[in-house]
């Protein structure tokens, strides 16, 4: 299939389509009808011969054609993006979609550049249109690697060779564990190897084994990488688990979280920056590269 501008048209409201949930939902997204949004789609199966989604009383999914073309969908958007921004490059202008990844609850770590970094290129390249994307350290990892995000904030303690980690900033974090956990009423100096060892512990996956050695637990009884997911555990008093201190102290300040051991269990993540390796990024992802390691220096 020769992708014609039609085509084109008609892959950004299948993408908008599969991102919004449905057909109902894309309609606010895209500003168009519903017969009109059912039209296109028909045109694209049409085109391509295949069955893309399942619509009806059941609801909506995507076949397997249309799991496989809507990742390729992704791609191929973002390289059209992309070519307009290196384009506008060209003539000395900042302009152009900008796709970043970052993780979550960064917003209340006084380390973190990425407010004063978007508030700086904000103003230095109003024509730009700044697309943040929040995931996990691995999807993030993914996202640039394929080229549907041009960069992304995070920890990555484990470097993959197609691409490039520069170092932005630390993250501290604690163990916690909750009100509600019988170790809240115990001294730091009472906390044993052996009551740990027995703790139900939530553990950051993308540090694989880190917090379990760490704890001398064998296996983790719950795991996630998002830090959301993980405080509702630990706040559940079901586990014990570690917290950025920054997110964590709200809970802290309420009485509801204690940090434990913070002598012997203190953590810094290195949080970096990652681009695709071996391609010269356009000015406009350049410009926000330094802006973030500008801002994150005057944090400093």
């Amino acid at each position: 299939m020769r992708v014609q501008d039609a085509d084109l048209k008609s892959l950004r409201i299948f993408e908008t389509i599969v991102r919004c949930g449905g057909f109902s939902a894309a309609q606010s997204a895209l500003n168009i009808s519903a017969s009109v949004i059912s039209e296109q789609m028909s045109l694209l199966e049409s085109r391509l011969g295949l069955r893309l989604c399942e619509r009806g009383r059941s609801g909506f999914r995507l076949t397997d054609e249309g799991e496989v073309l809507y990742a390729a969908a992704q791609r191929m958007l973002a390289a059209v993006e992309t070519f307009s921004m290196e384009a506008a490059s060209l003539r000395q202008q900042l302009s152009g979609a900008l796709r970043v990844g970052v993780i979550d609850a960064t917003l209340t770590d006084p380390c973190s550049p990425l407010t004063l970094a978007i508030r700086r290129f904000g103003q230095m390249a109003p024509q730009v249109h700044l697309q943040i994307h929040i995931d996990t350290p691995n999807a993030l990892e993914q996202r640039v690697m394929d080229g549907r995000l041009h960069l992304a904030v995070g920890p990555f303690p484990n470097r993959l060779p197609g691409l490039d980690y520069t170092s932005l900033y630390t993250e501290a974090h604690g163990l916690f564990c909750s009100r509600a956990d019988p170790l809240f009423e115990q001294d730091d100096a009472n906390i044993t190897p052996l009551l740990l060892s027995q703790a139900r512990v939530a553990a950051r996956t993308f540090l694989g084994r880190f917090d379990l050695d760490q704890l001398q637990v064998e296996r983790a009884a719950g795991s996630v990488d998002n830090v959301e997911a993980r405080a509702m555990m630990i706040i559940s008093g079901q586990y014990i688990g570690f917290l950025p201190l920054h997110y964590a102290q709200p809970w802290v300040e309420k009485g509801e979280l204690r940090r434990m051991c913070p002598a012997q269990f203190a953590t810094d993540v290195s949080v970096d920056i990652i681009l695709r390796h071996g391609i010269s990024p356009p000015r406009t992802v350049e410009v926000f590269q330094q802006q973030l390691l500008d801002c994150a220096g005057a944090l400093r």
